[in-house]
């Protein structure tokens, strides 16, 4: 029988085992060890020679003026300089996201989804004519024509039982200005008068227009005989044809204006008005 083993004791090749791992670590801590010293040594060669060359370049009779570093100095740089590649390295992919992105960009916009038609068509205008610039054409052609005199597109006729009358020679749309009714623009206290001293003369018609511009009432007064159309044309309380005011430099004028489409042939006929009862005894045709 073989002597008992005591617990303290450790067989030989368990002891060999644990020694070769123990020594494993040191040489494991020991290669590390040599690596960070080769690269200490390393450093510190590349910053001596960068000081043998700047000493070399002083003894050389270098003009600069630069100070000689110390070697702690130029090794702090040359640890710098081998850290610059890695910032390079990350800061690489960023540029060029950014630059991706900057093309994508430019791509986008000049995509034909991002087109307009108008990139492919001219704009085209339209030349229809506002209604505030119709109106002021309009008004234009009737400035031009009052002021001229001119009267077309109607004529003097003899009608039954009224005497003289006018006549449309052509067609006359609803609200188209037709004729004015002109004469002598006076204020009510001259108009009073005259149709005092016309009153004395029965064979003398009724050409007086009373109205009201601006607050204040104005007459035309067209009894004077002249070469003018509107003057003779008849009253009619269903007439086709309604007095308006046409102002041109402030100063107002009468002209008549078609009530409804007036056909060629037609007399022209607008209302007087007058409804006073001294008007109708000398003019009983004011009550048709």
């Amino acid at each position: 029988m073989s002597p008992p083993k005591s617990a303290s004791t450790r067989p030989p090749l368990q002891e060999e085992n644990s020694a070769i791992h123990n020594e494993g670590k040191y040489l494991g801590k020991a290669s590390v060890d040599v690596h960070k010293k080769a690269d200490v040594e390393n450093i510190k060669a590349a910053a001596t020679t960068e000081l043998a060359k700047a000493i070399e370049r002083k003894r050389n009779g270098c003009n600069s003026t630069e100070a000689i570093p110390d070697q702690e100095q130029l090794v702090h740089e040359t640890q710098k300089k081998s850290l610059l590649p890695l910032a390079d390295k990350t800061s690489g992919p960023q540029k060029m996201v950014k630059a991706k992105s900057n093309r994508r960009k430019v791509q986008e916009t000049k995509s034909p989804a991002n087109r307009k038609v108008t990139d492919y068509f001219p704009v085209r205008r339209s030349c229809r004519k506002s209604k505030k610039e119709l109106q002021i054409e309009e008004k234009k052609r009737i400035d031009d024509l009052i002021l001229s005199g001119t009267e077309e597109g109607m004529k003097i006729d003899i009608i039954t039982d009224k005497g003289r009358g006018v006549i449309a020679t052509r067609n006359f749309q609803r609200g188209e200005f037709v004729v004015e009714y002109h004469g002598d623009l006076i204020e009510t206290t001259d108009a009073k008068r005259r149709e005092a001293l016309y009153a004395q003369d029965s064979s003398t018609g009724c050409y007086m227009y009373y109205f009201q511009y601006l607050n204040k009432t104005y007459c035309v007064d067209a009894t004077k005989e002249t070469n003018r159309l509107g003057r003779l044309i008849n009253h009619s309380k269903n007439g086709n044809c309604h007095t308006k005011l046409h102002d041109i430099n402030n100063v107002p004028h009468l002209i008549l204006i078609a009530s409804r489409d007036i056909k060629a042939g037609e007399e022209l006929l607008y209302d007087y008005g007058d409804r006073s009862k001294s008007s109708i005894e000398a003019h009983p045709w004011l009550k048709s």
